[in-house]
This record gives structure tokens, sequence and C-alpha cells, in this order.
């Protein structure tokens, strides 16, 4: 079946998905589905292994941070491919600040597992299962997150951004 349409795999999703389904909408022409950080793992299998719907190629996954989500405040965010039938699929898992802990898709995709230590590195979610979540591309003695909105995005003590230097 060549070309599904985001109906179809938005309806075959809820019929065997269910309740792991938590909400669903269509952004630019891409189904966005938020499910519970646990099934992630069962969710993307059977998206990879369904002889209909076939989505073989992960693209990206990432994360995101909302503080003011009490309960939800970190995101990991996957978006997979259907290159057969030419759709795509963003899934959101959102998990607490507290215990940001979420399955490992390295058993199913080789290629999450730069992408999980990226996200790891500059969010502080933890993959369970990642065969070697360390930091990528920050230095290992960094003790915080850099991405999250918890710090700001200029240094405070700057004197250079002043408005008596641009004649104000």
């Amino acid at each position: 079946m060549a070309g599904i349409t985001n109906e179809f795999l938005l309806e075959r999703l809820q019929q065997q998905f269910g309740e792991k389904i938590k909400a669903a909408e269509e952004t630019f022409g891409i189904v966005s589905v938020v499910i519970e950080p646990d099934s992630i793992l069962d969710i993307v299998k059977w998206l990879n292994t369904d002889n209909i719907l076939k989505f073989k190629f992960l693209t990206d996954i990432c994360g995101s941070h909302y503080p003011d989500l009490t309960g939800q405040e970190l995101c990991a965010v996957y978006h997979v491919q259907s290159m057969e039938n030419n759709v795509r699929l963003r899934l959101k898992a959102f998990m607490p600040v507290s215990k940001p802990e979420i399955p490992s898709l390295t058993s199913l995709y080789s290629s999450a597992n730069w992408m999980e230590r990226e996200t790891y590195d500059f969010y502080g979610i933890n993959f369970i299962g990642h065969p070697n979540l360390k930091r990528i591309l920050n230095v290992e003695e960094m003790d915080y997150f850099p991405l999250r909105k918890e710090f700001p995005l200029e240094d405070a003590t700057r004197t250079d951004k002043e408005d008596q230097y641009f004649g104000r």
C-alpha cells in the first residue's frame, strides 16, 4: 500500500496501542503522537516490523525542555519515516526532570546510539539500556545539561552590551 495517509496511520496506531496514545495532532503534514515513555520501544518496534507501515528509518532523536509543565518537564522527540510509503511520524514522550528515563532504541536502530548520546549530553535524558551512554560533545566534567532552560542565554555580568557603548 504505497502512500498511506496520515488518517490511516493514526487510526492504525490507535487500534494497536489504544490508551498508550495520549494525544495526537497533525502539524505541517506530519502526525505527532504523545506516548508514555515506557511504551516507546514497543511502539517503534511495531512500526518498524509492521508489514503495511514499514517505518524502517529513524530520522532523528532530540530533546526539549518545558520547565512550566510540572511532572513533564523533559520530552524525548523521535522522528521515524517510512520511505516505501512516503510518510513521517513524530513521537513525543514527556517525563519528569526528577526521573528523566526512557528505554533506548539502540536494539532496533544502530543510528540511535549517537542521537541518544547527544540528547543525554544536552538534556540529561537517560536512555535505559544504551550500551555507552556518556557525553558526546561536551566535556565529561560538565555537571549540567546546557540546553535546559534553567540557565540564562547570556552571562548577566557582561558589560560589553550595555547601552552606553551604543550611543544610547
